[in-house]
């Protein structure tokens, strides 16, 4: 199938000619649909936490922090190219000269370009912005209040301006303080002194575009002296990139490699997934994830950290049980008795469903069974209520041999032409807004090598365009989703405020991103 020029480029990406095979072969056998039992829910998998035993949990992550190696982990590869979808299109197809501003908005239908323009005043970019329109159009004084605003979005957006389009989104200004602009990776900083600091210490990790980086360390420069001053904090920060040897081959509608103009194999990122190895190249006795667009302005940071404390917390707590458990189950003198707390813990503390035939197991089988249902990574996931936003979402999900487990499922993973499992998802009370805190050792204190926990098979393909012509992509099973489908999860209730995704440039004005 492939020519020696594709295998010098297969192997120039760190990736094998079996491999890149063995990829073909999926799109050619197509990927399972996930199995969903039923929704998690509180009290079926989702933990509520009462106000006591959340300040209790927080009291506890404060009380051992500083004898814990503490790290965020923040992916930040992406640019800030879709938050501007609609003022793409309206720059390419929008004429001031032809009809109002009033007129095109109407036509269009679109509410992101109508709260565009009623905001602009508030959006932290928005002196920036009219100063280069200052220096790139002398006359925009005479310009008429349509002019103005076509000028000022394509000064925001052309390459040879300010080109926000193509800034990676953590470098976009996002809050506006008295003198100051702040971006999401300064923010990301401020909140880790709250929460993801000790010993007066934080440790930050991005995962960002290895042509951006040179920015972010202009940044971080930029921005160091005063955050360290503001939080009497120190800040280690470092960046990793999405490896090459994680991208898939992408294939025709007929499975067969797509090939670019030039006769070369086209090769795509393969999801956040791919970051699973950027995570298992990392060490730390907690660690904080979150996305790089998920922060607020300063006033509800507390609020938020609090909440991340808890989490932290109950991560903390169910460690040191497990560990416990773990040193027990190495103890000669282990009881029937002891395996039967165990087994119990197992079932009501970390959402394992135990075997029927558990009790049919010789108790040697039975010391072993448990030993491998708890020595795995933790993560403790905190999970909003559904307000009709787009993602993942916590369910109980059944695996081919009939094993049931708490998962974090993408609605494209998900078969909607099946009635049942229609059903389920409509039925789906909470979303996953990636507020993770994980433990990635062992009871001894070593890593877990975290490829040995990914489900392969739940990755999923989906279909792109490349020059104008159809093809298929790959992607790898995603980082919080069937990259930890084997992890012990605990999924959390956590508040609304925890959950402040930019994914338009209009949710910059939503409270939690505005100081007044």
């Amino acid at each position: 199938m492939f020519l020696e020029k594709d295998t010098i480029q297969i192997e120039n990406k760190g990736l094998s000619v079996d491999k890149v095979q063995e990829q073909i072969r999926l799109f050619k056998q197509g990927l399972p649909f996930v199995n969903l039992e039923s929704a998690a829910t509180c009290d079926n998998g989702i933990l509520r936490l009462s106000e006591l035993e959340r300040q209790g949990l927080i009291e506890l992550f404060d009380i051992r922090r500083n004898n814990n190696s503490i790290l965020k982990f923040v992916p930040a590869s992406g640019a800030a190219t879709r938050m501007f979808k609609s003022l793409f299109k309206f720059i390419e197809t929008y004429n001031p000269e032809k009809e109002t501003l009033n007129a095109y908005i109407n036509r269009e239908k679109d509410p992101t370009l109508n709260l565009f323009f009623v905001g602009l005043e508030k959006f932290p970019f928005y002196d920036e912005v009219k100063k280069q329109m200052e220096n790139h159009y002398r006359d925009f004084k005479s310009f008429s209040s349509d002019e103005h605003s076509f000028y000022f979005v394509k000064t925001m957006l052309d390459g040879d301006k300010l080109n926000y389009g193509f800034f990676p989104k953590g470098l976009l200004p996002f809050h506006q303080y008295k003198g100051h602009i702040a971006t999401a990776f300064e923010e990301h900083l401020f909140e880790a002194a709250l929460y993801a600091s000790s010993n007066q210490k934080a440790h930050l990790h991005f995962t960002i575009s290895e042509r951006y980086k040179h920015i972010f360390d202009d940044e971080f420069k930029r921005i160091q002296g005063i955050v360290e001053r503001k939080t009497n904090t120190k800040f280690q920060i470092s960046f990793s990139y999405q490896k090459e040897s994680t991208d898939t081959i992408a294939v025709t509608p007929e499975n067969e490699p797509f090939r670019l103009e030039d006769g070369s194999l086209l090769f795509r990122p393969s999801g956040h997934g791919a970051l699973l190895q950027n995570l298992n190249e990392l060490d730390a006795d907690i660690i904080f994830i979150k996305n790089i667009d998920n922060v607020v302005v300063y006033k509800y940071e507390q609020e938020v950290a609090n909440y991340k404390k808890a989490l932290a917390g109950l991560l903390v707590s169910l460690q040191n049980k497990t560990f416990d458990y773990l040193r027990q189950l190495e103890n000669e003198d282990i009881t029937e008795s002891n395996l039967v707390e165990i087994a119990e813990y197992l079932s009501n503390k970390l959402n394992t469903k135990i075997s029927s035939e558990f009790e049919k197991y010789s108790m040697k089988y039975q010391i072993e069974y448990l030993r491998t249902k708890l020595n795995r990574p933790i993560r403790v996931c905190g999970m909003v209520k559904n307000e009709g936003e787009p993602g993942g979402g916590p369910f109980w999900v059944k695996d081919e041999s009939g094993q049931v487990s708490l998962q974090i499922v993408e609605s494209a993973q998900i078969n909607k032409k099946d009635k049942r499992q229609k059903t389920i998802l409509k039925n789906a009370t909470h979303f996953n807004p990636v507020d993770l805190v994980c433990g990635i050792k062992d009871y001894k204190g070593n890593t877990f090598n975290l490829d040995a926990f990914v489900d392969p098979k739940t990755a999923f393909i989906t279909m792109k365009t490349k020059t104008g012509k159809e093809l298929k992509a790959l992607e790898l099973p995603g980082l919080w989703n069937g990259s930890m489908a084997n992890w012990n999860t605990i999924f959390v209730e956590v508040p609304l405020i925890t959950f402040n995704p930019v994914k338009t440039v209009t949710d910059l004005l939503k409270p939690t991103h505005q100081i007044k």
